[in-house]
């Protein structure tokens, strides 16, 4: 259970990492509150899954999750690049993520 939470944290972190775009510097209302709900209950579920995962694997996990996941978005979104060499970055990412899964508790 306490992986799924932490998943739903690297998510929220996704939605306030594309929010922080959307706000345009905190300078549009309506993006920057959802920024900045996003991000409160990103760090809470974060919270919640470090008092049973090791702080370490939690942390890497969620910056990992919320990294490959904004890269994606941005590729989709913003239309950034999607070179081939960035696919492959994400990829080795990823793959940090499913290991520390399967080394973590």
């Amino acid at each position: 259970m306490v992986w799924a939470v932490l998943v739903v944290a690297g998510l929220f972190e996704i939605v306030w990492a594309i929010g922080l775009k959307y706000s345009e510097g905190f300078t549009r209302l309506w993006p920057s509150v959802v920024t900045l709900v996003s991000l409160g209950i990103s760090m809470v579920l974060l919270g919640v899954s470090v008092r049973v995962l090791p702080l370490g694997t939690a942390y890497a996990v969620w910056t990992g999750i919320g990294a490959v996941g904004t890269a994606i978005v941005g590729m989709v979104l913003f239309r950034e690049p999607a070179t081939v060499g960035r696919i492959v970055c994400l990829a080795l990412v990823i793959g940090g993520i499913a290991g520390l899964k399967v080394v973590g508790r």
